[in-house]
């Protein structure tokens, strides 16, 4: 969530494939090819299952529905500053899926070629030795670090260790400091996407170990006199089912987009969620054809955005409407306004537009404000207050005796 979008955006941009032109006249905007698409009533499907045993994820476009929650996850991959998503709801309503499904509209990163992670940037900052032996020797020679391939989705598994998530050091190996370290999780969703399923019934260690690394964009792992620092910029997402249990305030506070995803309440889009999930349960290779040249335009989509993001401002008269709201709310976390900004920006751009306009505001206004206010913190200051008026009254009282 610390990844800075500007200048890495702008180079990945300039070698990631082109925007398509093949985009129907109709769609105007990313929402525009959302409404459209997950509308268009699937038919008859009778096709048998084809054999294959690779993973299909069910096309995001697909599902049907869900507007709040495909709409917040398209603009955290537009703008990873929007400080990650939170999914709430109950089970069965198509969270998984739809963080699932992201993985065929990622934008373009840099991957390191190494295994122990060597980038080009890691000389900048730590000069020669900051790279292992063998990728030394390849910038020496003047070849690439990296590849330029679409971003990841790196799932953390409900039972993970602290030592699976920061990763670990082996003491029996000698030599280069990074041949001494088995990277963990963080390490390998550094720019990517880090999904965390159920993350209110995750370890609260492993909770914060996450929660301080995405804050800080990096974390060091220390074994007694040996150490090794990774990048670790990356979007959280989470879900959660407030049935089995809700997150400690601090946990909570650092999701930027809180969604609510609730089950389908229209008894025709319930009927036609089930055709399509039959459907993929018969096949899921032709369903993923099926919405295959909507998902390129999507992707195409989101990369135009991520391009223009940094051309996108908001004028004064709109910041300030949305700094009164949070003052009139009495939120106090500056994340507030943050992600709130961050967000109105992404949908302009998603719109084509580099000024935020009041209907993007409003729009973002839910999903960023819900669940920050504290009702114990209200009562607390509230308390204070009373207490240190109390305090100034008592002195006032013993300084008129004293001066009679």
């Amino acid at each position: 969530m610390k990844e800075n979008s500007d200048e890495m955006v702008s180079s990945e941009a300039d070698q990631a494939p082109s925007a398509s032109e093949s985009i129907p006249s109709n769609i105007r905007s990313i929402r525009d090819l959302i409404d459209t698409v997950t509308g268009r009533k699937i038919g008859d499907f009778t096709s048998g299952d084809a054999g294959f045993a690779e993973h299909w994820p069910f096309p995001f476009l697909a599902l049907v529905g869900l507007k709040e929650m495909k709409l917040g996850l398209l603009l955290a991959l537009i703008n990873p500053n929007v400080g990650g998503v939170l999914l709430v709801g109950p089970r069965g309503t198509g969270k998984t899926t739809g963080v699932r499904g992201l993985i065929d509209l990622m934008p373009y990163i840099f991957e390191s070629q190494c295994y122990y992670g060597c980038l080009e940037e890691d000389v900048e900052f730590g000069g020669m030795e900051a790279l292992c032996p063998n990728c030394v020797e390849k910038f020496s020679r003047g070849e690439k670090l990296s590849n330029l391939r679409p971003a990841k989705l790196v799932e953390l598994p409900l039972n993970s260790k602290i030592e699976d998530v920061l990763g670990t050091v082996d003491e029996r190996v000698t030599g280069h400091a990074r041949l001494r370290v088995k990277r963990g999780i963080l390490s390998h969703a550094d720019r990517n996407l880090l999904y965390v399923d159920e993350v209110n019934l995750l370890k609260d260690e492993v909770v914060d170990i996450i929660l301080d690394a995405s804050a800080q964009g990096s974390y060091t792992v220390r074994r007694g006199q040996f150490s090794a620092t990774y990048r670790s910029r990356f979007t959280l997402v989470g879900t959660m089912n407030p049935e089995e249990g809700s997150l400690r305030p601090q946990i909570l506070d650092r999701f930027g987009l809180r969604l609510f995803v609730k089950g389908l309440e229209d008894t025709s889009e319930r009927y036609e969620a089930y055709k399509r999930a039959k459907a993929y349960l018969m096949n899921p290779k032709k369903i993923v054809d099926l919405y295959a040249e909507e998902t390129m335009n999507a992707r195409d989509e989101i990369l135009a955005a991520r391009e223009l993001l940094p051309k996108v401002k908001i004028k004064k008269d709109i910041a300030h409407i949305g700094l009164s709201l949070i003052k009139k709310l009495e939120i106090a976390s500056l994340r507030a306004e943050i992600t709130m900004f961050e967000a109105a920006r992404a949908l302009a751009a998603a719109d084509k537009r580099t000024e935020v306009s009041f209907e993007d505001l409003k729009q973002v206004v839910p999903m960023t404000l819900r669940l920050r206010r504290s009702a114990f913190i209200e009562k607390y200051f509230s308390d204070q207050e009373e207490e240190e008026l109390d305090i100034i009254k008592n002195l006032r009282l013993i300084s008129k005796e004293e001066s009679t």
